[in-house]
């Protein structure tokens, strides 16, 4: 990983040029244009989402990027974020006001209230990555961090509340041993009930002592931000900083108390045969993927981990006497699923380490005369230089278990 000294030089809208992982453009302002080496660390992330999302029960919905209008009348979001939402009039229908969804938060109702619910069935995950678009301020668009198209983690979970603190210390835990994983520091804030709160005070201070409870539960240290909670209930900030020193508020553990299960009539059916309403937690992880992935290129200076890297090994045969040779090790890694490229351009050794290097590629894989005769490769590790040569089996076994650990 790059010093402090180095990553503060280092815009991860340059990284991701340097790298070609993606680029913007004037035709779509604040929407970053995916590259292929950049979708993959794209699609491993939403791998990774949707492994811990299984792990924990979660289950994925997918809703319509398009609904009408009268959906977030009755959220509110008419009313108070409308100059943030895209929306047009249909044109075969006048009468009709489309919306492009800005959140998933009002339609995850619609697949709960589509049966009827009983208390056995909470908690009830429903997790969702959703490909959002907000009206941000041209003047506030900023590369990665600040985009108009913007894709979550989102989830909702409808349970009841005195379920509340044990979901929250799973959320917790989930959200620092994500954080953890890739280096970074995560701090928590509980926000609470501010001036303009709905719903009653006791449903507030019930809410508020089972957030409490659950941090204190998980051993994390938090801080309290008075009156800083939504209008619809108190919530969980993880907030995380990077190498630059920079706060960054990534995951959260929101308790809608009001907003979703008042609005949309969601209920379940409790034992004793009751019509009660449940709780909501709107719970993220990465918070915003662009965002995430722009922290963390320049927080690790566009050194990847090995199991996020487009390109974990490139093959530099030292001339082309050797092509052979590095075409069979390519196909053989290739089969293994490991990602890997061959760079049999006529240059010298050294200009082709260096271009890797400049890559972030974890492993260079060099291949002479002497790797040909003995069925090897001669390895050099990202950060460490020579590691000796090895036979293709003992590489691949050494590979494929750092990607399988995440290092």
């Amino acid at each position: 990983m790059p010093t402090p000294e180095e990553t503060t030089k280092q815009d991860h809208r340059d990284i991701g040029q340097a790298l070609d992982l993606f680029s913007f453009h004037e035709i779509a302002p604040g929407a970053p244009f995916w590259h292929p080496k950049g979708m993959i660390i794209f699609k491993e992330l939403e791998k990774l989402a949707r492994e811990t999302n299984d792990k924990e029960n979660y289950l994925e919905i997918s809703t319509p990027i398009l609904v009408k209008k009268e959906v977030f009348v009755k959220s509110g979001h008419w009313d108070h974020y409308r100059e943030n939402m895209f929306y047009f009039a249909n044109p075969r229908d006048k009468n009709e006001v489309l919306v492009i969804k800005p959140m998933n938060c009002p339609e995850s109702t619609y697949v709960y209230s589509s049966q009827t619910r009983s208390y056995r069935d909470l908690p009830l995950r429903l997790a969702e990555i959703g490909r959002l678009n907000r009206n941000e301020l041209s003047g506030t668009l900023g590369g990665l961090f600040r985009v108009r198209q913007i894709t979550m983690d989102d989830a909702h979970i409808y349970l009841a509340p005195d379920q509340v603190e044990k979901e929250v210390v799973s959320i917790i835990n989930t959200i620092k041993n994500f954080y953890d994983m890739f280096g970074f520091e995560t701090a928590y804030v509980l926000a609470t009930r501010p001036k303009e709160a709905l719903g009653n005070k006791d449903e507030w201070d019930a809410a508020e002592k089972a957030l409490k409870n659950a941090l204190e539960s998980a051993g994390v240290k938090y801080t309290i931000a008075d009156g800083e909670g939504a209008f619809y209930g108190p919530k969980i900030e993880a907030h995380l900083q990077d190498s630059q020193n920079r706060d960054w508020q990534m995951g959260t553990a929101q308790l809608d108390l009001v907003m979703l299960p008042k609005q949309f009539d969601a209920f379940y059916t409790d034992e004793n045969g009751q019509r009660k309403m449940p709780w909501v937690i709107h719970r993220a992880i990465f918070g915003s993927f662009e965002r995430f992935i722009g922290v963390l290129l320049e927080h690790t200076g566009g050194a990847l981990p090995l199991w996020l890297s487009p390109v974990q090994a490139a093959i530099l045969p030292i001339s082309d006497k050797q092509n052979d040779w590095a075409e069979k090790v390519y196909r053989e890694l290739k089969t293994e699923g490991v990602r890997v490229e061959i760079n049999k351009n006529n240059e010298t050794l050294g200009k082709k380490i260096r271009e890797a290097e400049m890559q972030k590629i974890p492993y260079l894989l060099i291949i002479g005369d002497k790797e040909i005769g003995a069925e090897s490769v001669a390895v050099r590790k990202r950060g460490k230089g020579d590691i000796g040569q090895m036979e293709i089996k003992d590489f691949l076994k050494k590979i494929k278990e750092e990607i399988s650990f995440k290092t």
